[in-house]
């Protein structure tokens, strides 16, 4: 089959969160699996394009916005993995510092600037003859293709076949603007409709992509559901409920490569499940590092996060005085709401010997949390997928969840009687419950040969990308033949 692949971040090039390593890893293991895969990327300023031998493979595109035109030129390259990457470049739109928005708020001009990329693929399809089976839409910025292949470019026989899957990454962010958005489009005012684009006043990209896509897919099959609730569907659940029949929930998957103990140059000794000496080594200087007792009997906790409710730090920070009454050792890192800095450099401040904060981002440092502690806390209100826990399953790190979403989906309680089980999961969005799991973990690392075989546990689950991409697969072909039937409730 020959994908397409639509997306606003994409690792190696652009990254803000996990739809960029969605983005970037499907591509190559959907091209493992033999299948042809073009990606498409804005050009941000942020993308080197001489590292890539890039080329120019169209020098001026002309895109229509709002009944004007606005050129680009179009950048092409094959990657070292055979995934043919373009590149959409229009140095008023792209060549910004961030590729959102200031710490402040959104560009105010993303409609302009989105509309203009999702019109500037279709063209760029049409201006080099290529005719996709499917066009893989990824979150909101990339929702008005699916609604312009079934309008504007209905008659286009170059898309006489193409099908679109869209997925959802994270339904907070929907890409709604006021309805004077509508005529840059290029779309009729018919789309105006509740039914179609329209959304409490709004166009909504978002919803393009939900009405118009031929499939819609979410990153984990609790999430799918919880959707189409009116807790978690902020808005949208009726749109999604109406799609039940056309809505799979597909868990994301991490790059087993990239995240591996045996071969992490940035930890200070490398591990894995048969030689797990260097992760005692690993917590020792994660605790050096953070001015602790290096007390190997201590339970290290670790979390990597955005700082925003949304996490569970309005849970958490209630939790954190209990937290420092108890013999355990805290690492976080991560940055986002300016009020939880402040609380937390506070606490910081009072509890030295319990509680190393971070307020950055640091990468290296979050491989050496992931590695150095003992469990890794995710009390997040709704998680769509998440990617930190399966990150630290592979380390050897034990997740303490929220059953919500994908973590639901990816954890499983620890059973002391029958050693199975992967980590410790709590159901009430509360600091008690949130605690009460902590206990349970804080109890189970004193019993350490039940411990290792926790570790064991976690070390050898499987969350690669490739039975991901497989099911994605399936789903391409279903909507191909147009045998498409979800099984998700």
């Amino acid at each position: 089959m020959k994908i397409v692949s639509v997306a606003s971040e994409m690792i190696p090039f652009a990254k803000t969160g996990g739809l960029a390593d969605v983005a970037g890893t499907l591509t190559h293991e959907i091209r493992a699996l033999g299948h042809e895969v073009i990606a498409f990327l804005p050009r941000y300023k942020c993308v080197d394009l001489q590292k890539g031998g890039f080329k120019v493979a169209i020098d001026r595109l002309l895109v229509e916005l709002g009944g004007e035109k606005e050129s680009a030129r179009v950048y092409h390259a094959v990657d070292s993995k055979g995934v043919q990457l373009y590149f959409i470049d229009h140095p008023g739109f792209f060549q910004r510092d961030q590729l959102y928005g200031t710490p402040m708020s959104d560009y105010p001009d993303n409609d302009r600037r989105f509309i203009f990329y999702q019109r500037a693929v279709l063209e760029t399809l049409r201006a080099l003859g290529i005719a996709p089976d499917i066009i893989h839409c990824h979150d909101w910025q990339t929702g008005l293709i699916c609604s312009y292949l079934k309008t504007l470019y209905a008659r286009e026989p170059l898309f006489k076949k193409t099908r679109t899957v869209f997925t959802v990454h994270n339904l907070a962010y929907q890409g709604n603007f006021p309805p004077d958005s509508l005529p840059l489009t290029g779309l009729s005012w018919d789309e105006f409709k509740l039914e179609k684009l329209e959304f409490y006043g709004k166009i909504s990209f978002m919803k393009g992509g939900l009405v118009y896509s031929d499939a819609v897919t979410t990153v984990s099959e609790r999430y799918s559901r919880e959707i189409q609730s009116k807790e978690f569907g902020c808005g949208m659940e009726n749109v999604l409920a109406s799609r039940k029949d056309s809505l799979f929930g597909v868990i994301n998957g991490i790059d087993y490569d990239e995240w591996n103990p045996e071969t992490d140059a940035d930890l200070p000794q490398k591990f894995s499940v048969s030689a797990m000496e260097g992760k005692k080594v690993c917590k020792a200087a994660l605790q050096k590092e953070n001015g602790f007792k290096s007390r190997p009997e201590v339970p290290v906790i670790g979390m990597i996060t955005r700082l925003v409710d949304q996490k569970g730090l309005d849970i958490l920070i209630p939790a954190m005085e209990e937290m420092a009454g108890r013999d355990l050792q805290f690492v976080l890192l991560g940055t986002g709401d300016e009020k939880y800095h402040k609380i937390l450099r506070e606490l910081a401040k009072k509890h030295k010997d319990r509680f190393g904060i971070h307020i950055v981002f640091d990468g290296k440092m979050a491989k050496r949390i992931y590695a150095g502690s003992d469990l890794f806390m995710m009390p997040s209100y709704y998680e769509p997928c998440g990617l930190g826990q399966m990150i630290a399953l592979r380390y050897g790190t034990v997740p303490l969840v929220r059953a919500t979403g994908g973590l639901a989906d990816t954890i499983q309680e620890f059973n002391a009687k029958t050693l199975k089980g992967t980590g410790f999961v709590f159901e009430d969005y509360s600091s008690e419950a949130l605690l009460q799991a902590l206990g349970r973990g804080l109890k189970a690392y004193q019993n350490q040969e039940n411990w290792s075989v926790l570790m064991k546990n976690t070390m050898t689950s499987d969350f690669s990308w490739s039975a991901s991409a497989r099911k994605y697969v399936e789903i391409y072909q279903a909507v191909s033949r147009g045998k498409l039937k979800s099984t998700e409730k």
